[in-house]
């Protein structure tokens, strides 16, 4: 059996004048949390709505668990590429039963489902008395309905105050932990360092990068220093061993190096060996936010 649950190839979508996506091929590896990234525009949602069947690629050809797509495979992925219509005047359980009816699922695990997304005291609650982050839970209910082994989510955090946020993240690990396979599409740099495990970034429908976070997002540690001459540790900040180049940044030194190589205690003993003793020095793991604005703003 494939380790791969979906593999991307060669998509390309065109509408009239405006090419949304351009040549985008990847794989998604069973089990993670995949996130794309990109920020508005840039073609996550064309691309979801290809491999969920809404959209039809102009060119290329995708594959669910090693096979060509079919109504068959697609019972075993749950979506969310908008928020499904609840009836505002039936409860949680109501608005499920309806929502198993139209996926033909049995409605036996809704009681279930509402305790994984954390709605099961509310189960018997009005829809319209809900606020916007337990609306969103239920709809990430339905999508569990009928037990499918992926997740395919558009933007699931958009627009939730902090605590929607934090409760959302919670059922996308929780998931993830069960051995469910989350594809999400995000702008939002933070979710995707603090939630996948994988990474595509898409600029303007172009690929940029993929691959898992960890070697995608974050391949450097930046160290920040100064002292009261900064002209000298200018000068010998270059020497120093495992640092790779040096930015100015205000009144500090930014130092690079490659991941998890950055040694303080060599740092500062090497500096204050040459007589400079440093007034700042701070670990600072390159952020997902200037990896991310370093790749898109890479020009085409």
């Amino acid at each position: 059996m494939t380790n791969k649950v979906l593999g991307i190839h060669q998509i390309d979508k065109h509408y009239k004048n405006i090419q949304a996506l351009r040549q985008v091929s990847f794989d998604v590896p069973k089990g993670s949390v995949f996130g794309i990234l990109g920020p508005n525009g840039s073609g996550k949602t064309t691309l979801l709505g290809i491999i969920m069947d809404v959209l039809k690629a102009s060119t290329g050809t995708y594959q669910w668990f090693g096979e060509t797509p079919s109504a068959a495979q697609r019972k075993r992925i749950g979506t969310l590429l908008e928020t499904p219509n609840f009836y505002h005047y039936l409860s949680a359980v109501d608005n499920l039963k309806i929502s198993a009816a139209i996926k033909g699922a049995s409605d036996s695990h809704i009681h279930t489902v509402l305790e994984k997304v954390n709605l099961g005291e509310r189960k018997y609650a009005k829809f319209n008395t809900f606020s916007l982050g337990m609306k969103q839970r239920l709809a990430i209910a339905a999508c569990l309905l009928g037990s499918p082994d992926v997740m395919v989510f558009d933007e699931p955090t958009n627009g939730l105050d902090p605590v929607g946020i934090a409760d959302v993240r919670t059922i996308i690990k929780q998931l993830a932990a069960e051995g469910k396979t989350i594809i999400m599409a995000s702008h939002l740099l933070d979710e995707v360092e603090k939630v996948c495990t994988h990474v595509a970034i898409l600029q303007r429908g172009k690929l940029l990068s993929s691959g898992p976070v960890q070697q995608i997002l974050t391949d450097e540690d930046m160290v920040e220093v100064s002292c009261n001459d900064m002209d000298k540790l200018k000068s010998i900040a270059p020497t120093i061993n495992g640092c790779t180049r040096v930015e100015q940044n205000d009144n500090n030194l930014l130092l690079y190096f490659a991941s998890n190589t950055a040694a303080l205690e060599h740092l500062n003993r090497t500096c204050f060996e040459s007589n400079i003793v440093l007034t700042h020095l701070v670990l600072k793991k390159r952020s997902l936010e200037s990896k991310f604005f370093e790749l898109t703003n890479t020009k085409n």
